[in-house]
């Protein structure tokens, strides 16, 4: 399965990898695991989107398409790592934090929007586990962080 075929079939492209707002490194390989840093949506060097999710900012599809964007920046920084994002294995875990209005529960439907796009990407190997995290704050008034770990091919 060409993982770059696919993302272009869905109609979206891997952008260039963002570059780290501060003192990181965008992804850590140890054995065959990459950890990625924690990944905004941003597009064009600039947050996509920004604000609370859920009552007073912006909607639940505001979050689940700021949660599809970082995952395509998480995947172009894995793909930046390790050349061709078909050696991926298999996506073990995504974990996203959610600027959430206070009193909004709804965290794992924003978090869909990586989920989803991972599955429909890599099938079977874009299954993973998860967790979904409001927060009171996110970096440059980001609606979402995701932090991806995936297992490659040596």
């Amino acid at each position: 399965m060409d993982a770059e075929k696919r993302i272009e079939e869905l109609g979206f492209k891997l952008p260039s990898p963002p570059q780290p707002i501060a003192s990181y490194i965008p992804a850590v390989t140890t054995g065959n695991l990459i950890f990625t840093s924690g990944i905004l949506p941003i597009e064009n060097g600039q947050i996509k989107t920004k604000g609370k999710i859920g009552y007073e900012e912006l909607s639940i599809e505001d979050g689940y398409v700021a949660a599809r964007i970082s995952t395509l920046n998480a995947l172009s920084i894995i793909k930046d790592k390790i050349g061709d994002l078909d050696r991926i294995e298999k996506i073990v875990k995504l974990t996203g934090y959610i600027n959430s209005s206070l009193g909004f529960t709804d965290q794992p439907k924003v978090l869909n929007g990586a989920s989803e796009l991972l599955v429909s990407i890599f099938a079977d190997r874009g299954k993973h586990a998860r967790v979904a995290v409001g927060v009171s704050d996110l970096p440059m008034n980001s609606p979402v962080e995701i932090e991806l770990i995936v297992e490659v091919k040596q």
